[in-house]
């Protein structure tokens, strides 16, 4: 990755305002909701904010959006939290909550009030939305709109103290009932939520600020320049245009939209993802197979290869569907270079080598990549017995099949030729055990006039350790599940995992850490799961060495 950032058009803003005295310095947010794990569009966000303050020398806040507390939780918060931290990110002592500006927001709508900018209003939220219009007619005055400023400050300080029920009464801004764009027509600032206990305020409050009111304003109170956002809310800028423009707040921050990241082969609503987890489809917000920032984590995604994904995709204003492949392709590039490798056998076949020489080796020497000196080597057990993979073997060989046959010759790797003289059957026919010999001269080279195309991965029968390893795939069989409206759980893929209990791995693995990755030569790149223990480790599969999905989706196995 260059050191020079992307440019984009946001920047190109930025750089104008800085240019023209606007701004001496970049100050930005994230700012969550702590309703759900954060997903990959969340990544793109975070790159964006906390990456364009650091470039240009500014600061970046983490702020909670908490005014839902019905859907918010303190796990949800600390999730987040770490999300950014693990992204690389630093938000320093710049942490706060919308909930932290609860009784500044309570003041600042007391001004609105007074400013007869708004009202309490007793329509239900089905009477209001009714009167609200279409986007070809305009809304209905709220028969409550022309209520006297002394009767609204009244209200809404009972509304605060308590004395009304839930959906009794809400305070809407004053705006137009007319205004071609729906969001000004007069919009909801406060309702009313008895019964919940707010994670940051407890039950200090039954009256809780909108989205579209808090944000704006908590923006303006950090000092925030520039707003970025995601293109839904490009019709609710003229509001936060309104809401700091008529409040008494030290600044005027620029909201600018751009386009959020749309992924082929999942889906990226909170809602549904919020179904996925609750539904037990999958095993929970870290599943491997979810889009989440935790279950990339644990799939064996690195930090840098999701901020590398998110700097490729760029920042336009252009809605567009990104494919599955380049997200998967950048783990690839990163994990090709860093990921050491070694041998795992997921299909074990037994192979016993008849022949061994007395002089054989007990271990082999390997690298630990081909192309990376600097990652040195190590010693791979190995005996007379060893583990091949069951797909390496052919009675009746396909075509072009350049793996182990009967009377056939490959090498194991850094090992020896062996060939294959007898194969052993239960009383089913199935095969349990190869018989092979070695040709002793040919320990770790090809003596001239000796050719053999096919090289084999193994794992010495005495040494390897037992293993399971989770084989994931795309959660979904289409690139864009529920499109034209069907439940998007019919697009599920029955087999985006598939665990395979009796894998047999070398001990380097074997030993490591949870979060280590590894390619398992031939087989992938796999990452140590956080259920692994001692003696009984545990491997996801990150992604496979290369595309294979169009293919078996064109009928290619």
């Amino acid at each position: 990755m260059s050191d020079t950032p992307r440019t984009n058009f946001i920047r190109q803003i930025i750089d104008a305002d800085l240019a023209g005295g606007k701004h001496r310095t970049v100050h930005t947010r994230f700012p969550p909701e702590p309703n759900g794990y954060l997903h990959i569009g969340h990544a793109k966000s975070i790159v964006l904010n906390f990456g364009i303050a650091e470039d240009y020398g500014g600061t970046c806040n983490l702020r909670f959006d908490d005014t839902n507390p019905h859907k918010e939780n303190v796990e949800f918060v600390e999730s987040i939290k770490a999300d950014v931290r693990w992204l690389g990110y630093d938000w320093q002592d710049r942490l706060y909550f919308a909930s932290d500006y609860f009784e500044k927001l309570y003041g600042f709508a007391i001004e609105l009030i007074e400013k007869d900018l708004a009202y309490v209003c007793d329509l239900s939220a089905e009477q209001t939305r009714a009167m609200r219009g279409t986007l070809t007619e305009p809304g209905q005055d709220s028969p409550y709109r022309n209520r006297g400023r002394d009767e609204n400050l009244d209200l809404f300080r009972r509304m605060r103290a308590g004395e009304f029920p839930d959906g009794s009464r809400t305070l809407r801004a004053k705006i137009d009932m007319a205004s071609p764009n729906i969001n000004l027509r007069d919009p909801v600032l406060y309702r009313i939520r008895h019964g919940v206990i707010h994670h940051q305020t407890g039950n200090a409050w039954c009256l809780y600020p909108t989205y579209d009111y808090t944000h704006p304003i908590s923006d303006a109170l950090e000092g925030i320049t520039h707003s970025l956002c995601t293109l839904e809310f490009e019709d609710h800028r003229p509001l936060y245009d309104w809401c700091v423009q008529n409040v008494s707040v030290p600044c005027q921050p620029r909201q600018i939209e751009f386009s959020r990241l749309n992924l082929e082969y999942t889906v990226m609503s909170k809602r549904r993802l919020t179904q996925l987890v609750e539904e037990g489809i999958v095993a929970g917000w870290d599943d491997p197979r979810m889009p989440t920032i935790a279950g990339l984590r644990r799939r064996g995604f690195t930090s840098a290869s999701i901020r590398e994904f998110c700097e490729r995709i760029g920042v336009t204003k252009a809605e567009n569907l990104v494919e599955m492949g380049m997200l998967e392709s950048t783990i690839r590039d990163d994990l090709d270079r860093d990921a050491p490798r070694a041998m795992a056998v997921l299909r074990p076949l037994r192979v016993v080598l008849t022949n061994m020489p007395a002089e054989a080796p007990t271990s082999i020497t390997a690298q630990n990549h081909p192309k990376r000196e600097d990652m040195g080597s190590r010693q791979v057990p190995f005996g007379a017995e060893v583990y091949i993979d069951r797909e390496d073997f052919a009675e009746d060989p396909p075509k072009g099949f350049k793996r182990l046959v009967p009377g056939g010759e490959v090498r194991l790797r850094n090992a020896y030729v062996i060939r294959c003289d007898e194969v052993v059957k239960d009383a089913d026919g199935q095969v349990t055990e190869l018989r092979c010999s070695v040709d002793p001269e040919t320990l770790g080279k090809n003596p001239e006039g000796r050719k053999v195309k096919g090289v084999i991965h193994w794992v010495a029968a005495a040494q390897g350790v037992r293993a399971t390893v989770r084989l994931y795939d795309r959660l979904f069989t289409v690139p864009q599940p529920g499109a034209g409206g069907r439940d998007f759980r019919t697009d599920l893929n029955p087999h985006s995992l598939r665990t395979l209990t009796d894998c047999i791995v070398e001990p380097l693995p074997a030993d490591a850490e949870s979060g280590a990755c590894f390619q398992f030569e031939r087989e992938g790149y796999f990452v140590v799961d956080a259920d692994s223990v001692p003696g009984a480790p545990v491997f996801n599969r990150t992604v496979t060495l290369r595309d294979t999905w169009g293919k078996r989706q064109a009928g290619g196995g």
